[in-house]
């Protein structure tokens, strides 16, 4: 008994994280010691997608942020609603009560929508922030270049209630061949895969209804700190590499001082597809 009582406060000792913070929305793990570094995955995903990176840049404490609904996670509090405006608040709240000094933030996908939020929204919990092949504005890749909230709006109901309609069967198929798509290494795909088939089909609908008619533009002035963005050229996509450095300068013009990169033969996994690259991204990005 004592040796169990001994073992659990060593870890709530090793741990804070674990004995403080709760959250219906997420759950945090941390491991290693350094400068905190905070990591958000992106939609029907989990913490895994990070363990490359954490092994290839050590001297860090990274916080990995698990969000309810995605992966094999219980839904809890983003069952229902809204989800990626609830989440960063939540992470902000984390940042603040762990007091966590000026963290970098991370985040890939869904995650980097977070991660600016939090940047934007809460300047003084942040350090510095890494966007990892968002657009701030998903829906311009729906509706055009014209687009705004309230025109992609349908488009986001439309696509939410064909969720809601389609059979598990159905819905299992499209998720397999949506992350098949967003992964070029074929042996990099089973973890993504199977995080995808276990997201909350509600939670991920939600989540990506409410992704397209987010629209964090206006508030990119609002954001202070360093700031990279990596992004690709999906393989198959109609624009050519000057197309999308374009785009993406455009994106993030109100972003000041943002440093853009494209990262070459990858993905939008691109810490799967090019883990070194990235990896290599990452050190450069926290040793500012």
């Amino acid at each position: 008994m004592f040796r169990a009582l001994f073992t659990a406060a060593a870890l709530i000792a090793a741990n804070p994280v674990f004995a403080a913070f709760q959250s219906d929305r997420i759950s945090v793990t941390a491991e290693g010691s350094g400068p905190d570094v905070v990591l958000i995955h992106g939609l029907a995903s989990s913490t895994r997608v990070w363990n490359g990176t954490v092994e290839r840049v050590p001297g860090y404490r990274y916080h990995l942020v698990q969000i309810a609904g995605m992966g094999a996670t219980p839904a809890g509090g983003n069952a229902q609603g809204a989800v990626i405006a609830p989440v960063a608040e939540e992470v902000a709240r984390y940042i603040s009560e762990e007091k966590l000094e000026k963290p970098a933030l991370i985040g890939h996908s869904m995650g980097g929508t977070i991660a600016m939020m939090v940047a934007a929204r809460h300047p003084k919990e942040v350090g510095k922030l890494m966007v990892v092949d968002m657009h701030p504005f998903v829906g311009q890749l729906y509706g055009g270049p014209s687009a705004n909230a309230d025109s992609v709006r349908p488009i986001a109901d439309a696509m939410r209630a064909r969720s809601a309609k389609a059979t598990p069967e159905e819905r299992d198929r499209e998720r397999r061949t949506m992350v098949t798509s967003m992964i070029n290494t074929e042996s990099e795909r089973a973890g993504p895969i199977e995080d995808s088939l276990a997201s909350d089909p509600n939670a991920v609908a939600n989540a990506f209804a409410e992704l397209i008619v987010t629209d964090l533009r206006p508030e990119l002035k609002a954001i202070t700190v360093p700031t990279t963005v990596l992004y690709v050229t999906p393989a198959g996509a109609p624009f050519t590499d000057e197309q999308m450095d374009a785009g993406y300068k455009a994106a993030y013009a109100d972003l000041s001082g943002v440093t853009l990169k494209r990262v070459p033969n990858a993905a939008h996994f691109i810490m799967l597809d090019a883990p070194n690259a990235f990896a290599d991204e990452v050190k450069a990005f926290l040793a500012q």
